[in-house]
């Protein structure tokens, strides 16, 4: 089994703002392989569970018949707390880190990047932060998706803010990027996927 977990914050002020995108993400990551009908769904539809929303489904493998179970999560905590929420997945499925990918915003990455990892540093990611600091461990899959720098702009209000009409092509494109590099992590795993959507700068 895998889990997919989308970081973001809960909440109508926080929709489709840059510190969102992880939550983005697994909404068209459900929405492309039909468990929802729209991304929109997954608040609807999404059940309750670790302090968070989940949807789950089986992912058909490639050419070898099998099915991988995956789970997508989407914590309800607020970002900096986010461990809570994966940790209480993690214990339940009793998975390891190395099967838990955590997609997130990245002010270091240009809009429009993707950048996948099996390891590493939180970057000053206060969710990265948390789920480190409740796992125990800095080993687990990441993939990062670029909001660009912040500029002159505080930090904290750049995140909370929304993309400009520039951004929001570039960074919609990346989100769509980034489910193929999930379903290759799912399906050929991490060397792989890494291979094939580290090398594309959108």
């Amino acid at each position: 089994m895998r889990l997919v977990v989308g970081l973001g914050n809960p909440g109508r002020d926080y929709v489709a703002t840059r510190h969102n995108v992880g939550f983005d993400c697994v909404d068209l990551f459900a929405s492309r392989l039909g468990w929802i009908s729209s991304p929109e769904q997954f608040q609807t539809h999404g059940k309750a569970k670790f302090d968070g929303l989940t949807i789950d489904g089986t992912l058909s493998l490639h050419g070898s018949g099998a099915t991988e179970k995956v789970l997508l999560l989407k914590p309800m905590t607020f970002m900096n707390v986010s461990g809570k929420s994966v940790r209480a997945a993690c214990d339940f499925y009793q998975l390891a880190p190395v099967d838990v990918l955590v997609v997130l915003d990245d002010v270091a990455l240009p809009c429009g990047r993707i950048r996948l990892r099996g390891a590493g540093s939180s970057g000053g990611h206060n969710g990265l932060k948390d789920i480190e600091r409740v796992l125990g461990t800095a080993d687990y899959p990441r993939l990062r998706i670029g909001i660009d720098a912040p500029g002159r702009v505080p930090q904290k209000d750049y995140v909370l803010g929304r993309f400009n009409p520039d951004q929001r092509k570039k960074v919609d494109d990346a989100i769509a990027r980034a489910c193929g590099a999930i379903v290759t992590w799912i399906d050929q795993g991490l060397n792989k996927a890494m291979s094939q959507f580290n090398a594309d700068e959108g």
